[in-house]
């Protein structure tokens, strides 16, 4: 893209709503646009990383044998009084009512939904397991929405179920969607880490938080310092085997890891001093297993081995796919904006030409900027006629990872400079090398 063609509405004050850095530099990159207390429209920056993230949720999803669809933003209140959740949900939940009269309501979650559609289909333990998910947004009336994307109204969430007909495989399925969670988190570039928590009004007994450590974290949180040195990495897992998920849970919930809501201090003081922690907290992501609690109310059986009807065991698991875009850039900021990480970044390299109109800087930078585009790379073209300094100022706002100089002074040496926006060095390199080493870069993070 050629910044002189697209949209990047970039603000130089900090709006005075903004109070945190990810609202403050959302409205300053152009990303967000607020419409209403609580709601956003995305500008095109904003979208772009929106959509690399849900692209990166699909693909952990499937990779672990989730199927996806997609349900409606508005439900019928008939089967959330089903479930007994209706009254019990309170306020946050946007109540209507259509013009035959009909109870509705903007959905903030899909326990019903989902358990509908299954009862609707699925009739014998043979069809089990199943794990269904979809990426939707939702809509919860905060009485006090803030900070941007992390406290909205409306959100983008993937929400996913299980149906399994035990309580042991519905558990394998919980260990699987943690498991999947970490592989997903590190691929953003975030060390997410699993939390012991409370079920609040989905319920269950088994639940975990995926939380972000950062200063302006919603949560307090306490944990062992032992954990932030675990990493999922490149370790490949089957799926389908207990054992290696087990393994993985136990490996990154052994350690004390807790919410505020479920905070021990007694068991807090057996961890070493020198290894206790408390910190702020951003939640991006929570597993439940509930058991058949949905399933019982709403008559979600199947026909068991023994040609008798069961219940199935069920759970379900979030991510915030839009909170997790402001959670990133808590966790990744300066003084100067957003560094993105690799895995999410809008476009994967800037390129800089600090002489518009100069013949051969103009032929470098487009000789780069269709070098990447037939590597299959998305590289912005600031080719604006701007001064280098606001040149850099945007680039530096808008946290590219990469960003390569092209002026004639480095020309006639044969050279460019490639600059890490998270480190600040920078390297001269000819045209050829900066490309190969940016592509490689990338070829290395492909999930």
């Amino acid at each position: 893209m050629r910044l002189s063609r697209y949209f990047l509405p970039v603000l130089k004050e900090t709006p005075a709503e903004a109070q945190i850095a990810s609202h403050r530099l959302m409205l300053r990159a152009g990303m967000i646009r607020q419409q209403a207390a609580g709601i956003y429209s995305w500008l095109p920056l904003g979208y772009k990383v929106l959509k690399k993230i849900e692209t990166i949720v699909h693909e952990e999803q499937q990779r672990a044998g989730h199927i996806p669809l997609l349900m409606p933003t508005l439900q019928s209140a008939d089967l959330w009084r089903e479930s007994g959740r209706y009254d019990d949900y309170g306020e946050e939940m946007l109540r209507i009512t259509d013009r035959h009269g009909r109870d509705m309501l903007y959905g903030p979650t899909n326990e019903e939904m989902i358990t509908d559609i299954f009862r609707s289909y699925v009739k014998s333990y043979k069809d089990l397991p199943l794990t269904l998910y979809h990426i939707q947004w939702k809509f919860r009336d905060e009485i006090r929405p803030r900070f941007g994307v992390m406290r909205g109204r409306e959100f983008y969430m993937k929400d996913g179920y299980n149906f399994d007909l035990t309580k042991e495989d519905a558990l394998h399925a919980y260990n699987r969607h943690l498991v999947s969670y970490l592989r997903t988190y590190e691929r953003m570039g975030l060390q997410a880490i699993p939390m012991r928590a409370d079920g609040g009004p989905i319920g269950g007994d088994y639940t975990h938080e995926f939380l972000v450590l950062a200063e302006t974290g919603e949560s307090e949180v306490f944990y062992d310092s032992e954990i932030t040195d675990l990493k999922f990495g490149s370790r490949e897992i089957d799926y389908d085997s207990v054992e290696q998920c087990q393994a993985v849970l136990e490996e990154f919930t052994s350690r004390y890891a807790r919410t505020d809501e479920t905070h021990d201090e007694a068991v807090f003081a057996e961890v070493p001093e020198e290894r206790r922690r408390s910190a702020r907290g951003i939640e991006v992501g929570q597993i439940f297993y509930f058991g058949t609690k949905y399933s019982e109310a709403m008559g979600a059986n199947v026909q068991g081995p023994d040609g008798k009807p069961v219940p199935v065991h069920m759970g379900s698991h979030g991510i915030g796919v839009s909170r997790l875009l402001g959670a990133i850039i808590e966790a990744s900021h300066d003084d100067k904006g957003i560094i993105w990480p690799e895995g999410v970044t809008p476009f994967h390299v800037g390129i800089v030409n600090l002489k518009q109109g100069d013949e051969e800087a103009d032929a470098a930078c487009e000789s780069l900027y269709k070098s990447f585009e037939a590597l299959g790379l998305d590289p912005l073209y600031d080719d604006r006629n701007e001064r280098a300094g606001g040149k850099f100022a945007t680039m530096d706002l808008i946290g590219l990872p990469w960003r390569i100089t092209v002026g004639p002074r480095g020309l006639k040496n044969g050279v460019v400079e490639l600059t890490c926006r998270r480190t600040g060095e920078s390297e001269e390199l000819s045209p050829v090398d900066a490309v190969e080493k940016v592509a490689m870069i990338y070829a290395g993070l492909k999930g």
